[in-house]
This record gives structure tokens, C-alpha cells and sequence, in this order.
């Protein structure tokens, strides 16, 4: 690489990329598909000066900065902008006295969960160890443990931010509350996130896994599973699939982890397995929270509902059949934040739906039953943003944009415009 092109953000000590260039091609790829980003240049940040000398050069340049630690949330393509990569900045701490967990932009789930794990504790993660905790958590970040403990982002307790000024600030609920609290559901619109402080939870092992059941039962069982939610004590979070099997079939599928007595869990969970019937394939087990892995669905819609009516789960059914639909139950310690809580939308909602595919007709047939909500890290259309919040919390959100970063250079993202 050309010392010409190392300069063109003065004062980068890592790779820089341009078009044409030999590690562009990577640089630039995420782990959506449809996303086909074109940045002007891909800059892979060695450290914090890193992430500000970036900041800087956006700013003055008038280009729009994207920052992508993994992948995994990146729905807005960076055309045109600068491509901050922040993956290499990836130091954890643990502190199990505190019960605190320090770490850098590019860590994943993963390394927190390994290095958490020897002193029986765990963080809010999310449904793969694979996914970046900075951009899982700024989004909200709703987990096995959500039920139990909150949203990820719930957990923040500081956060050290490059701004749009280039200031590197910390933000706490003494100092910079207000971006503390925007940080904290707001997504990546008010600075580039170099590190983060959040709360672990005592948890070693959990009762968890998957159970898939012959498809003719769905509409049984997800009606048993609308009633039995509503008493579900907050140490279980489940989820209900309709999905394919890999040799072809359909089938019903229940995840669920029971973060207390394994003996326990398996009697809240009996309900559900009694009217499903004898399984296909159970995979529930105890094991290790570090080791409970289960991925989520991709997210072509999404809706919340405060009930399932019959007439939802007969759509949903049929929608099954040629689609994977997650119906996931939320509530618990979600629905009962703090007074100090950051911008998480719809907190109340008790269930969810997902669906990985357009399916003609869905939203329309749903609609009337949704409540016209959505959520941050899942959001694949950018013209919903406002859906994701309150009007309230939307209105103060743009505020604190207009406050940290009033040119919204911040803007390849979920964006939220500064007025």
C-alpha cells in the first residue's frame, strides 16, 4: 500500500483501503447480503487515535462515517462515505468483584462470555457468540437473559464515545447523561463507541435448547403458548419457530432457556411439551450459559402484538409452511425498566413476530393486529426508525443528535436527523 494513500486520514496508523485496492474487496463486505456497500475508502482502526483521526477526516471531508465491528447489524450501505472497521479493538476486562465487564468496539459475545464464564458470571448477550457486543448493545439488545435481567442495553454502565467533533467524552449518568441515555438504545447515531462498561449477572448454567414437533400441531400449541406466556415467571425466555427440517419437512420448533433450577425449568416448560406431543428431536439440556448458543431468525418482518388472537396464529400457520416465522415472548424485567432506562421502544409488548422472507399479503392480514412497532437491532427498513421508539423518547433522541452531532455525519445507519 502507498504511503499516498495511508495519509489520506492524517495521523491512521492502521490499513486504509481505496477502490481498487488489494483488501478493499473485504474490507467493505458485511455478513448481510443485501447490503453491497461502495465506501470511498475502508480505514481498519488500530486504536482509539485510530477512530478519531477517522472522525476528523470524515468530518472535515463532509463524508458520512459507518462503523462496522462485525457485520451483523448492518442494514444501510456505506456508499460514498468512509467505512471505519473497528474489529481489532477487541480487549475485554473482567472485573468479578465488581461484576463489570470492559470492552472494546470490535469484541464479540463470544470473548465476553469465555472470559466471564470461569467466574460464574454472564452478560446480556445475544443469540450468537459471533455478533459485536457494541452494536448488539447500543441498539437495545434483547437476549436469553432479557426476561430475566433486561435489555443489554440496560446493563451500560459508561461509555467512553468520540463525537462528531472529535472529542473523546465519557458518558455516565453524572456526566453527559443526556448521550448517555441516547447511547443506550439509540444506535450508532451520536458517536463512535471506542469502549464500553456493562453489568455481568450470576449465571453459570442454564436448562436450554431446542425441541422440534410434527407441523400439525402448530395452531395447538401456539395457542397453549399465548396463555402460558402470560404467567411465565421472568427466569424463562422462549421462543416458538415454524420452520424446515433438513430433510425437507416441516415442523414446529420451541427454544427456550430457563436461567435457574434445571428441575425447575423442566416443570414451567411441561405445559408446552405436553400439548406439542412427543418430539421429532429434543434438544434440551443443561449446560453451561457460555455454551447455549441459539441463533436467531433474519428479520424481513417484523411486528409486535400485545395478544395472539386466532385468527394471527391461523396467518402465521400458514405462513409457516413456506416460510420461518419466530414468534418470540418478551415481558419480564423488559417491561419493567428503571426510572433512568434508556430510549427502548415498546418495552410492554409481549410478543414478537418474525418473519425471514416477504410474504405476499402478511403485513396486511397482521397488520390490524400489530402494534405498528419495531426494534432497533432488527430493523432491516431505515424509513421505520420512528416506529422503534416512543414520540416522546423519538423527540429527545434528535435533540441529543443536534447536540453531539449537528452535521449528522453518524447518518449510514439507523438514522435519527439532528433538530
Amino acid at each position: 500500500m502507498s504511503q499516498l494513500v495511508v495519509n489520506r486520514i492524517d495521523a491512521f496508523r492502521g490499513a486504509v483501503y481505496l477502490p481498487g485496492d488489494e483488501g478493499y474487496e473485504d474490507g467493505r463486505k458485511s455478513l448481510n447480503p443485501a447490503v453491497d456497500a461502495r465506501p470511498v475508502m475502508v480505514a481498519e482502526a488500530a486504536g482509539r487515535d485510530d477512530v478519531r483521526a477517522a472522525v476528523v477526516a470524515a468530518a472535515a471531508r463532509d463524508l458520512p462515517l459507518a462503523v462496522q465491528a462485525t457485520g451483523h447489524g448492518t442494514h444501510v450501505p456505506s456508499d460514498g462515505g468512509i467505512l471505519l472497521r473497528t474489529s481489532l479493538l477487541d480487549t475485554v476486562e473482567i472485573d468479578p468483584a465488581r461484576r463489570v465487564a470492559r470492552v472494546g468496539p470490535g469484541v464479540r459475545w463470544g470473548q465476553v462470555l469465555a472470559a466471564a464464564a470461569p467466574y460464574g458470571l454472564a452478560p446480556l448477550s445475544g443469540s450468537s457468540p459471533q455478533v459485536g457486543v457494541t452494536g448488539y448493545t447500543l441498539g437495545g439488545g434483547v437476549g436469553w437473559l432479557s426476561r430475566r435481567y433486561g435489555f443489554a442495553a440496560d446493563s451500560v454502565l459508561s461509555a467512553e464515545v468520540v463525537t462528531a467533533g472529535g472529542q473523546v467524552v465519557t458518558a455516565d449518568p453524572e456526566v453527559h447523561g443526556d448521550l448517555f441515555w441516547a447511547l443506550r438504545g439509540g444506535g450508532g447515531n451520536f458517536g463512535v463507541v471506542t469502549s464500553l462498561e456493562f453489568k455481568l449477572y450470576p449465571v453459570a448454567q442454564v436448562h436450554a435448547g431446542i425441541a422440534y414437533f410434527p407441523y400439525e400441531v402448530a395452531g395447538e400449541t401456539l395457542a397453549r403458548y399465548r396463555d402460558w406466556a402470560a404467567t411465565a415467571p421472568d427466569e424463562v425466555s422462549t421462543a416458538v419457530m415454524l420452520t424446515g427440517l433438513p430433510d425437507g419437512r416441516r415442523a414446529l420448533g420451541i427454544k427456550a432457556m430457563y436461567a435457574g433450577p434445571p428441575e425447575r425449568g423442566r416443570q414451567v416448560l411441561r405445559p408446552l411439551w405436553e400439548t406439542a406431543g412427543p418430539a421429532l428431536v429434543d434438544e434440551m439440556r443443561t449446560i453451561r450459559y457460555a455454551d447455549a448458543a441459539m441463533g436467531g431468525t433474519p428479520a424481513r418482518y417484523l411486528d409486535f402484538f400485545d395478544t395472539l388472537p386466532d385468527e394471527v396464529i391461523g396467518t402465521l400457520v400458514a405462513t409457516g409452511a413456506h416460510a420461518t416465522v419466530e414468534i418470540r415472548h418478551w415481558g419480564g424485567a423488559m417491561a419493567a425498566p428503571g426510572p433512568d432506562a434508556g430510549p427502548v421502544g415498546h418495552r410492554d409488548a409481549p410478543f414478537s413476530v418474525i418473519v425471514d422472507q416477504h410474504s405476499p399479503g402478511l403485513a396486511e392480514a397482521l397488520g390490524r393486529h400489530g402494534t405498528g412497532g419495531t426494534f432497533l437491532n432488527f430493523l432491516a427498513d431505515r424509513t421505520r426508525v420512528r416506529d422503534a421508539y416512543t414520540p416522546g423518547d423519538h423527540t429527545r433522541l434528535a435533540a441529543v443528535k443536534k447536540a453531539y452531532d449537528p452535521g449528522n455525519v453518524f447518518r449510514l445507519n439507523h438514522n435519527i436527523a439532528p433538530r
